[in-house]
C-alpha cells in the first residue's frame, strides 16, 4: 500500500447553479407531492368517485399526481417544466369536483406556486442585473 496524494482523491462534480424561481418550484411541488398523495387516499376512503368508476382509481390517480409533480421538479430549470408545474395545480384544483377541501389545497398550494415562480423570476433577473454590472470602486 502506497502513501496516498492529493492527485488519487476524486474531484467533486461542480453543481449547476440553479436560480430563484428553480429552487423555490422544486420545493412547492416535492411538498405538494405529498399532499397529492394523501388527497388520493382521501377519494379511495370517501369513495368519492362516481359509482362506475372502482374506489381504488383515487388511490392510482394521487400517486400519478404526486410521481408527475416529483419528477417536475427535475425540469422546472425550463419554461415548459413551470407549466407543467402549472397544468399539476389545475389537477389538483379539479380534484375539488370530488372532494370540496381539495380547493383550499389548491389555493394555497397554487398560491405558493405563484408566488415560487413570479417572485422567483424576479429575483433571478435582478441578480442577472447585478452580475452584470461591474463593481464600484
Amino acid at each position: 500500500m502506497g502513501p496516498v496524494t492529493a492527485e488519487a482523491a476524486p474531484q467533486p462534480r461542480a453543481r449547476r447553479p440553479r436560480g430563484a424561481a428553480e429552487s423555490l418550484a422544486t420545493i412547492v411541488l416535492g411538498f405538494e407531492s405529498i399532499i397529492a398523495f394523501l388527497g388520493g387516499l382521501v377519494i379511495y376512503g370517501l369513495k368519492a368517485l362516481p359509482e362506475p368508476i372502482a374506489p381504488w382509481w383515487g388511490i392510482v390517480g394521487g400517486s400519478a399526481v404526486a410521481v408527475l409533480m416529483v419528477l417536475t421538479t427535475r425540469v422546472v430549470r425550463f419554461q415548459w417544466g413551470i407549466a407543467l408545474g402549472w397544468v399539476l395545480q389545475l389537477v389538483v384544483a379539479l380534484g375539488a369536483f370530488l372532494v370540496p377541501a381539495l380547493a383550499l389545497v389548491a389555493l394555497i398550494f397554487g398560491g405558493m406556486y405563484a408566488y415560487a415562480t413570479i417572485k422567483g423570476a424576479a429575483l433571478d433577473r435582478r441578480n442577472a442585473e447585478r452580475a452584470s454590472r461591474p463593481p464600484a470602486s
